[in-house]
């Protein structure tokens, strides 16, 4: 049986992403000028403004436009079970 906070909680890529760029999340948190404690909220699944979801896409040299694909909607999530695609040009790294 599901609650209300479990429905709240979405799958993302970010701690996915950060790790792959062999990132802590206080080193994220910094890059992105955003507080420790929402990197790990926003990995755990919660949900953001998308000004940090800006933020973090940024910080981890993803370009916005690559939203879906670190942050799926619901829709996305449950309509076929599925992640989205990624990005069709590798993101720029600085």
């Amino acid at each position: 049986m599901e609650t209300n906070a479990t429905e709240a909680i979405r799958q993302n890529r970010v701690r996915e992403l950060r790790e792959n760029r062999l990132m802590t999340q206080a080193q994220l948190a910094r890059k992105a000028k955003v507080a420790l404690r929402t990197i790990h909220s926003v990995e755990k699944g919660m949900n953001c403004r998308m000004d940090t979801k800006r933020k973090i896409l940024l910080a981890l040299g993803m370009r916005f436009e690559d939203k879906d694909y670190v942050f799926p909607s619901l829709s996305e999530l449950s309509g076929s079970g599925e992640m989205p695609r990624p990005p069709q040009q590798p993101p720029h790294f600085s």
